[in-house]
């Protein structure tokens, strides 16, 4: 039989996995974060899965640890988006000026400049639904450190 904490940990997983993807694969262009979302999303969902095994040997702990990883993993991602670090990481062009090429002015509808183009911010943005469920994956990881012998 599969422990309360596992289900709640599966549950959590599926559904912070599950939304990373979606977001990720909602994005309008595919830059190095949504790539990133989209990994940890299926390692997340497949970590959910394993979590409702009962013959798979994976304790508490070590899962909690991983809960742990991956909430630290999408924490970081979102802070990164909100604070415009991975501008540089959306894949455009850039010529030897550090311009992106044609975003001065030629009618494109970007926003040129040193800092890229306004589509930058439409592949993905940072996501409030995302930090919350990774916080709420931070608390799993949390509980499954403490064990159910513990409680």
């Amino acid at each position: 039989m599969v422990s309360e904490t596992r289900l709640y940990g599966a549950a959590i997983a599926f559904a912070s996995g599950g939304y990373s993807l979606a977001s990720a694969l909602g994005a309008t262009r595919m830059t190095a974060t949504a790539w990133l979302m989209i990994g940890l999303g299926v390692v997340v969902v497949v970590h959910g899965a394993i979590l409702l095994a009962p013959t798979v040997p994976l304790d508490d702990p070590t899962s909690g640890g991983l809960m742990l990883a991956y909430a630290v993993v999408m924490l970081a991602n979102q802070a990164a988006l909100a604070t415009g670090i991975t501008s540089g990481m959306t894949g455009g062009d850039v010529d030897r000026e550090g311009m992106n090429g044609g975003a001065m002015g030629d009618g494109g509808g970007t926003m040129g400049g040193m800092g890229g183009d306004a589509t930058m911010t439409a592949a993905m943005p940072w996501d409030l639904g995302m930090v919350v469920l990774a916080l709420l994956m931070l608390a799993s990881g949390v509980i499954m450190l403490r064990g159910d012998d513990r409680m």
